[in-house]
């Protein structure tokens, strides 16, 4: 068959092709196997084969070389997919692109968040965007960092704003904000209450903490300052949700650790005692963490837009909150 053929004519294939078929391709051409993609399709095993082989029969070409053991693809299924990974991603950016056109922002926003972020300045950008965008909606999931940050890099929500340990070097990062944690009981507690305490007053006492409150986690800082104060090898009980470690060392189940201005209402409230050490507290960082690679619509773009200015011109010493 020649280049001449009409079997090659560019306005036949473009008026006769079938843009499912382009999409079962990519899949094909991104797994091990036809059962493979035909798993993540959610379709049958000869329905793929047959999308294939319909894909060969209109473009004239052998597309995948498929035997016993092998399966790869042929010069022309390489060619066929750094094509159509582009054109399949302009079609799922269709309907953004369509919303472009309306005077409003009506976007959805969905955003993993640490347990108990507290920062004014996030607050601040949720509501001026509210103001400016009533019509836009918001989700906030609370998850542990490690879950938020694989949410972004899943592509399934539209950032997050967490504690971070190893940086992907696919994933963007800005430093929202910087909290120092202090350690705190509760009134059933034999130390709430108790003035002049020294280091030495915590020795053997129980203690709650966050799961990630390891040498070789994001609050190894935290968990420096515990074994310091000889709290390290009684761990009564953990939790990945700040609230829940609140509510134990309410509860009397343990000293713990604690943001310090997240503590502050319930020091006031005599509902939380700090206890020693009181100087040189650790600091741990809360950032913003979202993708480039990820097509956003109008609201979560101006959105993302509207903390990093936020950031940017706030300095440092005014989003650190002791």
């Amino acid at each position: 068959m020649t280049q001449n053929s009409p079997q090659f004519d560019p306005e036949r294939i473009a008026r006769e092709l079938d843009w499912n078929l382009l999409r079962t391709f990519v899949v094909l051409a991104e797994s091990h196997s036809v059962t493979d993609a035909a798993s993540q399709l959610r379709l049958k095993q000869p329905t793929v084969s047959t999308a294939l082989k319909r894909l060969e029969d209109r473009l004239g070409r052998k597309l995948i070389n498929r035997s016993p053991g092998h399966y790869a693809l042929t010069e022309a299924g390489q060619l066929l997919y750094r094509e159509a990974v582009e054109i399949n991603g302009s079609v799922l950016r269709l309907s953004t692109l369509m919303r472009e056109m309306t005077d409003d922002v009506r976007g959805h926003v969905r955003i993993a968040m640490a347990s108990h972020v507290v920062s004014p300045l996030i607050d601040q950008a949720l509501a001026k965007f509210h103001t400016a965008h009533p019509r836009a909606t918001l989700t906030i999931d609370v998850q542990s960092s490690a879950k938020a940050i694989a949410e972004v890099a899943a592509k399934r929500v539209s950032f997050a704003i967490c504690l971070v340990g190893d940086h992907n070097p696919a994933l963007e990062y800005r430093r929202v904000f910087r909290e120092y944690f202090g350690l705190f009981c509760g009134p059933p507690h034999p130390l709430f209450k108790r003035k002049n305490l020294a280091i030495s007053d915590l020795e053997g006492h129980g203690s709650v903490s966050f799961e990630t409150d390891r040498l070789q986690d994001v609050l190894k800082a935290v968990t420096v300052m515990r074994a310091q104060v000889a709290l390290g090898q009684k761990i009564t009980g953990v939790s990945s949700h700040l609230e829940e470690v609140r509510r134990m060392i309410v509860a009397g189940l343990g000293v713990g650790p604690l943001p310090m201005h997240v503590a502050a209402r319930d020091v006031r409230d005599e509902q939380l005692w700090q206890v020693p050490p009181y100087e040189d507290l650790p600091a741990i960082d809360v950032y913003l963490v979202w993708s480039e690679k990820a097509a956003k619509n109008r609201a979560e773009q101006i959105l993302l837009n509207g903390l990093l200015k936020s950031i940017e011109s706030t300095p440092i010493e005014e989003r650190s909150y002791r």
